[in-house]
């Protein structure tokens, strides 16, 4: 079983905005994320520890800016905490092992497909193809992914 763990090498070759939005709970700007129109088939895992967070078949568009997803591919893996910044009650969402800042969860998701909307911040995420998979230790994850026509 893979060790997932804030990897401080890892953390110190983030990007200036990677390392805002992980590290200092920060927010990409809405529409500039390198992830936000990703239609690939596979994962995306955090950026910093590599545990695996969501699968491309609970991606959608939501409109808001930033990729949104219906649930976490492995929920162990996300933590949901209460946050009043920002003069308002939000859901925080961040990695378990790599408590890294993701974004926020918000009931307004699809219906028919739980009614959630993780929103999430590209920079906090590294993408892993489905091809890569199975090399990069993530084959346990590779049923969970539906084809996209």
């Amino acid at each position: 079983m893979t060790k997932f763990f804030k990897d401080p090498d890892v953390i110190a070759t983030l990007s200036p905005e990677e390392f805002h939005v992980t590290q200092e709970s920060g927010t990409e700007r809405p529409g500039t994320g390198k992830l936000l129109n990703n239609k690939e088939p596979g994962i995306y895992v955090d950026i910093v520890s590599g545990e695996p967070l969501f699968a491309s078949s609970d991606k959608y568009e939501s409109g808001c800016g930033w990729p949104s997803f219906t649930k976490p591919i492995e929920p162990a893996h996300v933590e949901e905490l209460r946050d009043a910044s920002l003069g308002m009650i939000r859901t925080e969402v961040r990695s378990k092992h790599g408590d890294s800042h993701l974004g926020h969860v918000f009931p307004d998701g699809p219906r028919d497909r739980g009614g959630l909307r993780y929103c999430i911040n590209s920079a906090s995420l590294r993408f892993v193809h489905r091809d890569d998979m199975e090399a990069e230790g993530y084959g346990d994850y590779i049923e969970q992914l539906e084809d996209v026509a």
